[in-house]
């Protein structure tokens, strides 16, 4: 047992007491000041943000000194004037969107402006003129949602574009697949309101000669800011001219080359778009809107080398396409074995004799249906023509429509992601990742690229927009050893070697950020001007300093590659043997899929409820893996910890965990408490599992970290009553009036929602299933009954396993589908119950869920070994065999669960053989899976459409994010207002749209128990429905 870590500094949040340790007094002093002065955003200088906001999607770590959560303009105009005064001028600020840049372009060790959490609105849509306003915390998606019902769209396309914000395009002038078509952001703002750092608002965009000097005559920051541009732009226009390449992607940050548009027009936002926050906050952009094309194609074209798919990208070109996509073997591989998968493997056939190691992917799109097949058909003559020549494609595919293309340019956006779960400590990461050359110049220029990742015995992915000639390369390297972190500087010196010789830039597409260093020797001479714009906008280097350019005669330095702290530098601190008990969160890179918009996504209910970055999978590793360095710091063997605590009885560890949690009563400032907070708003529900490129599995690491966590502190009753649910539910079960009588008094509901922490519980079921076997002609299975069933009876037979949650409380449930398996021809059988121990394992008691993995599995692993199919109802108690008990248990000692559609999905000939057309009784029905389930089993969402499909109806997978309940979750006592929120952000509007009344199921006992406690109303399960609807037939008659 060790005391509690405290020596890290941050306001109590009880009582805004401050330890002022690790936050400068300078900093502090500016928030208090932010305060006084009617600051209405949110002031965070706690370590838990601090740490969470030190990372972004780049291999970088730099732990700023708080964190600042605007509301509105005015606290923007607030924080400028405030940084404007002499006594803080060294106060260092840097604006931050969605944090998914991969240079760092948003780290800091001063404050991070965060207009993501509040500044997210819309404001006005013209559809007549196509443009839109939007605040610059709107993420893109969340834009071309609300645009999609005018048929209108926002073009420059990213592979982050669920998280990304309007303000972080516009700050890196952001592009990506599409773009010679499209062009980039710059291309599509219109106007910009910018709050400068002396506090003055403004609005930005083209402006006529007359109006220039106008502006040029106001004596402020503004008009010092065109004079010098203009200046600039007039008397170095020759050097301008061959300073910036031509290229798609021009050079990211202070685009002089443009600030003059076609029709002779100043336009300041060419400066400020790509300017990484380096000069001013940007508030609202008025942006230009297309229509979405009517009609879309595309052609998967596929290739026995990577080498010949990007040589045929060339030559693919003249076909004049909207846009050409190129993926390597290593991309593509990993694809194959995500869940995105199931969605495009028909479009990416397995060949017999060729396999593929490249793909392009060449999109057509257009107003005109004949005109796009015109095009099409002269592309895929010209395959069919060269098929299996040497160096061209050997097969292609064509998908057709937004719904289908939808599917397989998601595919490839999460390939971005999906390098960084290759396996090993070396991972491919991101610092050379963006190199844009004359597309022409593209083949040869990426075989000296790979000669040079060669050289230096690298692994690595490819994959980019070859008709922009811009390719993305992650080496994998493992930053945690020292003597691969060199690599960095040698490999990163090679490229811009390169890019110079082919005539283009290290940074085409992802900004500059901490590459900065480089940007002198780009551009050479016409640096010096750049500084001269940066000195005019920020004079003191006050604003994301050490991007893009200095100020001009200030003696700062641009931020070198080499010179910034890594994640590595922090990660080798931890133990290899920690890192390994922990690796469910060390793997994380912040590609920050986390941040998913979408109400509608089941990624991460905790972040879209709360809006609270700590409240994520990237912000609780981010807090675990810096929470497990102050743990070896403090001298403390974590491993050595975890088997202490599993031997100690609960009364030899009482008197110090009472003391520590008195000290936490007291107000007394303790990390652990962060981090716990972090992990107590987590729902458990696995999405980030399945959806996470990395595979981050925060209900593992969250468990461990509560074991560890409650060795220290005493545990709420709260933990205990569901902790013990399993155990003594069966025996309540018996005589359930004794528990359901208490559970209605009100008395006795607000002692619990105070002292046991519960809410809401639900009530047992008066049926009794054991009582009910016979009347069902279901028998208890054990391994003796099973063994005497012939084997082609054992075919036809099938073992339900029980979960508490519908065994005890929807009992109804359980015998339904004893009923409709009898009626299909089934010999059902029934699993003696025990507890399964899902609970214990979401609230951390770990020793007690390994003993209740070990006797259940030992169970249901007799029962397996006869032959006859087991299957679970619930999906989340189901999906713990196969996934939390393999974390616990050898792989020799899992039992096969299915879950019930898996199973039904196997059945289904026998299902049409029975003729149980039901087309005619139903119209379409909508299947509200478990965020669980259709996460990390999505293969089995089709299987349930298999199983209607097979009795004649249709069912259709209605998006939905998460239901808000998640097990326990929303029944305890904190939980209950975040709960009900996550359920209004999707599941209310389904539930309420009474076109769908009484033709919605659903899979999880949890969701069904949110719906019923909050809308009153009672789903019924998936087969509930089913047997509803053949309630007509006799047992015989099916059989």
């Amino acid at each position: 047992m060790i005391a509690p870590l405290n020596q890290h500094s941050l306001a109590n949040k009880s009582d805004s007491a401050r330890v002022e340790l690790g936050v400068k007094q300078s900093y502090l002093d500016f928030i208090d000041t932010l305060k006084k002065r009617g600051f209405k955003g949110d002031l965070n200088p706690d370590y838990a943000n601090r740490v969470v906001l030190s990372t972004d999607n780049s291999i970088y770590q730099i732990l700023p000194q708080g964190v600042l959560y605007p509301r509105n303009i005015d606290d923007l105009v607030l924080i400028a004037k405030l940084s404007n005064e002499d006594q803080f001028k060294d106060i260092v600020l840097s604006p931050r969107g969605g944090g998914t840049g991969t240079n760092g372009q948003s780290l800091t060790d001063g404050l991070v402006v965060d207009i993501s959490r509040h500044m997210n609105t819309i404001l006005e849509i013209n559809e007549e003129e196509r443009w839109v306003r939007v605040q610059t915390g709107v993420v893109k998606d969340q834009l071309n949602k609300a645009l999609k019902p005018y048929g209108l769209f926002f073009a420059p396309e990213l592979s982050t574009s669920n998280r990304a914000t309007i303000g972080g395009m516009i700050n890196t002038d952001a592009s990506g697949q599409g773009s010679v078509l499209y062009g980039k952001t710059r291309d599509h703002v219109l106007e910009l309101n910018s709050v400068f750092l002396d506090g003055t608002e403004w609005l930005s965009k083209p402006i006529s000669d007359d109006e220039l000097d106008q502006i040029k005559q106001r004596d402020d920051r503004v008009g010092e800011a065109y004079r010098i541009a203009d200046q600039i732009f007039s008397e170095q226009q020759e050097l301008i001219e061959a300073k910036f390449p031509k290229l798609n992607r021009c050079l990211t940050g202070y685009d002089l080359a443009h600030i003059r548009d076609d029709n002779g027009q100043f336009n300041l936002n060419s400066i400020l778009c790509g300017a990484e926050g380096s000069l001013a906050f940007i508030t609202e952009a008025k942006l230009n809107v297309l229509p979405i094309p009517k009609f879309s194609a595309l052609v998967n074209i596929q290739y026995a080398s990577f080498n010949d798919a990007l040589r045929d990208a060339k030559d693919l070109m003249d076909w004049n396409p909207t846009s050409i996509e190129t993926v390597d073997s290593k991309v593509l591989n990993l694809a194959m074995n995500d869940i995105i998968w199931d969605t495009v493997a028909t479009y990416f056939p397995a060949g017999e004799e060729q396999q593929i190691a490249g793909i392009n992917l060449v999109e057509y799109t257009g107003d005109d249906e004949s005109e796009l097949d015109a095009k099409l058909a002269k592309l895929t003559a010209h395959l069919d023509s060269i098929s299996g020549s040497t160096g061209k494609s050997f097969a292609y595919t064509i998908a057709k429509g937004a719904g289908e293309i939808g599917k397989i340019w998601t595919m490839r956006k999460k390939a971005v992601g999906l390098l960084g779960n290759a396996q090993g400590e070396k991972r491919p990461i991101p610092f050379v990742e963006d190199t844009a050359v004359p597309p022409e110049n593209l083949a040869d220029f990426i075989m000296e690229f790979r000669e040079l990742l060669d050289s230096h015995n690298l692994a690595y992915g490819m994959f980019g927009h070859v008709d922009a000639g811009v390719l993305h390369v992650r080496p994998a390297i493992d930053m945690k050893d020292p003597n691969q972190e060199t690599m960095i500087r040698t490999i990163t010196d090679g490229v811009v070697a390169l890019t110079q010789k082919y005539k283009g830039l290290l940074w085409g597409e992802h900004g500059k950020g901490v590459r900065s260093e480089y940007a002198p020797e780009f551009f050479g001479e016409l640096y010096a001007y750049l500084q001269e714009i940066k000195a005019t906008f920020d004079p003191r280097n006050q604003l994301n300093p050490g991007k893009i350019a200095t100020p001009a005669k200030s003696g700062a330095e641009l931020l070198k590659i080499d010179n910034v702290p890594t994640r590595g530098e922090y990660d080798r601190q931890i133990p290899g043997a920690v890192r390994d008990t922990f690796n469910a969160a060390m793997y994380c890179n912040g590609n920050g899929a986390c941040y998913n918009f979408d109400p509608n996504d089941a990624m991460c209910p905790s972040w879209k409820a709360t809006r609270e970055r700590t409240q994520s999978p990237k912000g609780r590793s981010s807090l675990i893996r810096e929470w497990l360095r102050l743990q070896e710091k403090a001298g403390v063997d974590l491993n050595k910890e975890i088997e202490e605590t599993r031997k100690s009885g609960f009364v030899g560890t009482f008197i110090p965990r009472m003391q520590n949690t008195l000290a936490k009563r007291k107000g007394e400032y303790d990390f652990n408490h962060e981090v716990y907070d972090a992990m107590a708003g987590c729902l458990a529900c696995k999405s980030c599992v399945g959806q996470c490129p990395i595979k981050v599995n925060v209900p593992e690491f969250r468990s461990k970290f509560l074991e560890l966590y409650y060795g220290r502190y005493l545990r709420p009753l709260k933990d205990y009553f569901i902790g013990t649910l399993e155990y003594v539910i069966p025996t309540m079960s018996k005589v359930p009036a004794l528990y359901n009588a208490p559970m209605q008094v009100g008395f006795v509901q607000k002692l619990m929602a105070k002292y046991a922490g519960m809410v809401d519980s639900p009530l047992l079921c008066k049926e009794n299933i054991a009582k009910e076997l016979s009347n069902y002609g279901v028998a208890w299975a054990t391994p003796e009954a099973l063994n005497r069933l012939p084997a082609e009876q054992k075919v036809k037979s099938v073992v339900i396993v029980q979960d508490a949650f519908t065994s005890f409380f929807e009992t109804r449930l359980v015998l339904d589908i004893m009923d409709l398996l009898t009626r299909l021809g089934y010999r059902v059988f029934l699993a003696p119950f025990k507890p399964n121990g899902k609970p214990l394992h979401v609230h951390g008691m770990m020793n007690a869920f390994e003993k209740a993995a070990t006797e259940n599995s030992e169970m249901l692993r007799q029962l397996d070994q006869t032959g006859v199919a087991l299957v679970g109802i619930d999906p989340s108690m189901t999906l713990t065999y196969r996934q939390e008990y393999a974390k616990s248990l050898p792989e020799d000692q899992l039992p096969n669960v299915q879950l019930i559609q898996e199973w039904l999905g196997t059945q289904t000939e026998q299902i049409k053989a029975l003729e149980l057309s039901l087309k005619e009784s139903e119209q379409e029905i909508f299947l509200l899976a478990h965020c669980t389930e259709k996460t990390n089993a999505a293969l089995s969402m089709k299987q349930w459409q298999q199983v209607f499909e097979a009795f004649g109806l249709t069912l259709s997978l209605q998006a939905t994010g998460c239901c808000g309940m998640s097990g326990t979750y929303g029944h305890e006592s904190a939980n209950v207002d975040t709960s009900k929120l996550i359920y209004s952000q999707s599941w209310s509007e389904v539930i309420n749209d009474r076109e769908k009344e009484g033709r919605i199921v659903a899979t999880g006992y949890s969701c069904r128990s949110q719906v019923k406690r909050i809308d009153q109303k009672q789903l019924p399960h998936p087969l509930q429905f089913l047997l509803k609807k053949i309630g007509n037939f006799s047992v015989h008659g099916l059989l």
